[in-house]
């Protein structure tokens, strides 16, 4: 099926037809799999949450929400940003079990150097790090967003985010300095 059809079915689901979302499901299943596998990479082997889980769990989310998707860009941006926000209550769920100490870490390596002074830090902080970005910049946090969790090309993100190209390049050369310094001096 092309992008057309799943943005048909995702239409006729939002109007509330629950046949659209039967024969959705089996179309985005996969690419959902592959956004989960992008959140919890770098993730240690020992978690105790799987990305199949991860996708039950943002799956049944987006199954209660009352959204009306533009079209599978929108989806898969909306189905990440529910499955970032299950690993963070699931990483404060295991804080507060622990109290306190056992943080999951996550290696955030992609465009970084990969030797002694690599960006490491944990889910909670960056969460609490796109979270802050988000308050003075939102089109900046999405954009980070979007191209480590969801995965989408700068063409995709521009897009979704309803700018040029190079604005999507702009923001995120910015937003990843950003991070990079926040997450540094955490």
């Amino acid at each position: 099926m092309t992008d057309e059809d799943i943005t048909q079915l995702l239409h006729r689901w939002s109007a509330g037809e629950a046949q659209a979302l039967d024969r959705l499901t089996p179309l985005v299943y996969e690419q959902l799999h592959a956004l989960a596998r992008r959140h919890f990479r770098g993730e240690s082997a020992g978690h105790t949450l799987q990305p199949t889980a991860l996708v039950n769990e943002a799956y049944q989310m987006l199954v209660g929400v009352d959204v009306e998707f533009q079209d599978r860009h929108h989806f898969l941006a909306l189905a990440s940003r529910m499955m970032r926000r299950v690993l963070v209550n699931h990483a404060h769920a295991r804080n507060a079990s622990k109290r306190g100490g056992g943080a999951l870490h996550v290696t955030w390596t992609e465009d970084l150097p990969s030797n002694d002074s690599a960006l490491e830090a944990d889910i909670l902080s960056l969460d609490a790090a796109l979270d802050e970005l988000e308050r003075f910049d939102e089109r900046k946090a999405r954009a980070l967003e979007l191209h480590y969790f969801a995965g989408m090309t700068y063409a995709e993100m521009a897009e979704v985010l309803e700018v040029a190209e190079s604005t999507v390049h702009s923001d995120l050369r910015i937003s990843k300095a950003w991070l990079f310094k926040r997450l540094e001096a955490a």
